[in-house]
């Protein structure tokens, strides 16, 4: 139902640290109609171009707090809201190409009365200016 309010556009961009491209980012809604604790993201599965994105490059960004999709895993106290945009950043030397770009999204979240992981995905045809 919200799948197609996941990947948010407009954070789209490439991050720049000491006068290099150091990877990129975009923003993330969960496909959830309430918050959860971050406890319960499981994964978020990122795909650019068809290429899958390994877990261990992939940091989310909510509300000034950083984490690692594993840290996420341990966090007992932080809530991702429903609606809350997080920034999700993918270390990757060189960032990406100016132009178009597909990017492809599946976060899967444990919710306590659904008996398996659910997930929902997303995918959009994104352009990074610079």
């Amino acid at each position: 139902m919200f799948e197609k309010y996941i990947i948010v556009g407009e954070e789209f961009k490439n991050v720049v640290e000491g006068g290099k491209r150091t990877g990129f980012q975009l923003g993330v809604r969960l496909p959830y109609y309430r918050g959860i604790q971050v406890q319960q993201v499981d994964n978020l599965e990122l795909a650019i171009d068809g290429k899958p994105v390994p877990r261990n490059q992939i940091r989310v960004t909510l509300h000034g707090n950083t984490y690692t999709l594993d840290d996420f895993l341990q966090e007992e106290n932080d809530r991702w809201e429903f609606g809350e945009v997080g920034i999700v950043t993918v270390a990757t030397p060189g960032g990406l190409p100016p132009g178009e770009h597909k990017v492809e999204l599946a976060p899967y979240l444990r919710i306590g009365y659904w008996p398996k992981t659910f997930a929902g995905r997303d995918t959009k045809v994104l352009t990074l200016v610079q």
